[in-house]
């Protein structure tokens, strides 16, 4: 959906690092957007200054961070501070550094809850 505007060719975009992250990141929340309902977990956003997280799943009180980084260059600070701040169960990177992108749009992000 968010290519649908643009100008831009699917090529065009891979090959452009910043573009092809938010096409990533924005594969994934539809993802886990879609699995939240019948997945029975909330999914938000963290944002405190500078500091950010891409998702915060939650069930039962129990939350996971997951930041999607689909370049080397890309800071994880923002997970570094949530983390010290409220101690999720897990903490899990999506993209070349952690689970790759594709394999984690096969997974139903319920089982994340799970050891």
């Amino acid at each position: 959906m968010i290519s649908s505007q643009k100008s831009e060719s699917f090529a065009e975009i891979l090959h452009q690092p910043k573009q092809w992250g938010r096409v990533v990141e924005s594969a994934v929340g539809a993802h886990l957007l879609n699995q939240a309902v019948t997945g029975h977990f909330n999914l938000y956003y963290w944002k405190e200054g500078n500091d950010e997280v891409d998702f915060i799943l939650e069930n039962n009180g129990k939350p996971l961070a997951l930041e999607v980084n689909s370049s080397q260059e890309s800071s994880t600070k923002g997970m570094a501070v949530f983390q010290k701040m409220y101690r999720p169960a897990k903490v899990l990177l999506i993209g070349n550094a952690g689970i790759p992108w594709q394999k984690f749009l096969l997974i139903s992000p319920e089982t994340l809850f799970k050891n």
